[in-house]
């Protein structure tokens, strides 16, 4: 099974929607603060060459089997986003 983390900044609407649309289909997932989580966040930026949010990982039992999701690259909006993570978790 997968872990779900989820990067988020504080005033984002768009991140506060996801949460909630997650949170609606019982779906878990880590939250993640990207100013409170800097570094971590630092190096999702630079794997992953995006710094917009929501963004998230899914993380499998080995590192090989972390997947990056980001906006306008993997998804265009929160509703792609949670088709996608449904797809990959459930």
């Amino acid at each position: 099974m997968k872990t779900l983390v989820l990067y988020t900044m504080n005033g984002c609407p768009h991140c506060v929607e996801l949460k909630k649309l997650l949170n609606n289909e019982s779906i878990k997932f880590v939250e993640r603060d990207i100013d409170e989580n800097k570094e971590e966040y630092d190096l999702f930026v630079k794997l992953t060459e995006s710094e917009f949010v929501p963004a998230f990982m899914l993380c499998g039992d080995d590192y090989k089997d972390t997947e990056f999701f980001v906006p306008d690259k993997s998804f265009k909006n929160i509703f792609e986003a949670v088709d996608l993570i449904k797809k990959r978790i459930l």
